[in-house]
C-alpha cells in the first residue's frame, strides 16, 4: 500500500498513577530517523520504543513527545535516605578538611541526582503503560500516512493517464509531421532551382525523418507509466523507486522536446515535463 509520510497522532491514557500523553509528527525524509523527548524516568524504554518504530515505519523523521502527569498519590516525596548519609558523611569530611565551609542547604541536597526516588514498582507501570500508549499512536499514525497515501496515489494515476494522453497525440501528428517536413524541405529545393541527385536527397531525408522520429521514446515512456503503475499497486515502501522512475520520465520527455519538428509535439513535451514535475513533487512525499 502507498503511504505517506506526513501524519500527527495525540493519544491521551489515563491510570491508576495520573495520565500520559504521546504526541508523535513525522514529515519525509530519506531514511527512518526517530527523535524522542521523553522524560528521565523513562530513558530506560527509549530501546523498546525505537524497536516498535522501526516494526511500523520505513522512511521520514518522527519526533515523538511524551508528557507525564501523576496523581497526589504518586507526587509525594520519597527520599533515598542511604544516599542522603553518604552526602551527609562527605559533606563532614570536606568541613573536617576545609575550614569556613558553609553549610549544605537542604534544597541543594535535594537537587543531587538520586535523592528524591519513586518507588522501583511505580515506575515499572508507568513505563509500561507509556510503551503500550506508543503503540496506539504509532497505529494511528500509520493508518493517517496510509490514508494520505491513497489520495497521492490517486493524484499520481491521474497524472500517468494524463501522460498517456500526450504521448497518443504525438504518436497521431507524428506522420504528418515528418511528412510536412519532408515537403517542406523538398520545395525549398525546388523553389532555389538547384540540381540534387534524387538518391542522395532521399538518403538525407530518411536520415533526418530518423532523427526527428520519437517512437522510441514514446515507447520508454509508455513502458516507465507502466512501471510506476506496477510500483503504486506494490506492497512495502515503495518511494525511492518511484522517485528514480520520475527521473526516467523526465529523461524521455527532455529528449522528446529536443527532437520535437512541430508545434504539437513541443507542446505535448513541455505538458510531460509539467506533469512530471507535479508527480515528482508528491512522490518525495511517499514511503
Amino acid at each position: 500500500m502507498t503511504a505517506s509520510m506526513t501524519a500527527f497522532a495525540r493519544v491521551e491514557s489515563s491510570h491508576s498513577w495520573g495520565s500520559l500523553v504521546w504526541e508523535v509528527r513525522t514529515v519525509n525524509h530519506r531514511y527512518l530517523e526517530p527523535h524522542f523527548r521523553l522524560p528521565d524516568s523513562m530513558r530506560e524504554i527509549e530501546t523498546r520504543l525505537r524497536e516498535q518504530l522501526r516494526k511500523g515505519l520505513n522512511r521520514g523523521k518522527v519526533e515523538c513527545n511524551l508528557k507525564l502527569m501523576l496523581a497526589e498519590e504518586s507526587e509525594k516525596i520519597s527520599l533515598n535516605h542511604a544516599l542522603i548519609q553518604q552526602l551527609d558523611q562527605a559533606l563532614e569530611n570536606i568541613c573536617n578538611v576545609v575550614d569556613k565551609t558553609k553549610k549544605a542547604d537542604p534544597l541543594d541536597i535535594l537537587r543531587w541526582p538520586g535523592v528524591l526516588e519513586q518507588s522501583e514498582a511505580d515506575i515499572t507501570q508507568i513505563q509500561n503503560d507509556a510503551v503500550a500508549a506508543f503503540k496506539g499512536a504509532l497505529e494511528q499514525v500509520r493508518e493517517s500516512r496510509n490514508r494520505e497515501g491513497t489520495e497521492l496515489k490517486q493524484f499520481i494515476i491521474q497524472r500517468l493517464e494524463s501522460i498517456n494522453n500526450e504521448s497518443a497525440v504525438v504518436r497521431k501528428h507524428m506522420p504528418e509531421l515528418l511528412q510536412a517536413q519532408r515537403d517542406k524541405i523538398t520545395q525549398r529545393l525546388a523553389d532555389a532551382a538547384v540540381e540534387v541527385d534524387q538518391n542522395r536527397l532521399e538518403q538525407e531525408l530518411v536520415m533526418l525523418a530518423q532523427k526527428a522520429d520519437v517512437e522510441e521514446e514514446l515507447d520508454r515512456l509508455d513502458t516507465h507509466v507502466n512501471e510506476v503503475t506496477r510500483v503504486l499497486n506494490g506492497k512495502g515502501a515503495v518511494g525511492r523507486r518511484l522517485d528514480f522512475l520520475m527521473q526516467e520520465l523526465n529523461r524521455e520527455a527532455n529528449t522528446l522536446g529536443s527532437k520535437a519538428v512541430g508545434v504539437e509535439v513541443t507542446q505535448s513535451a513541455v505538458n510531460l515535463k509539467v506533469l512530471i514535475e507535479q508527480m515528482r513533487e508528491q512522490v518525495q512525499n511517499i514511503e
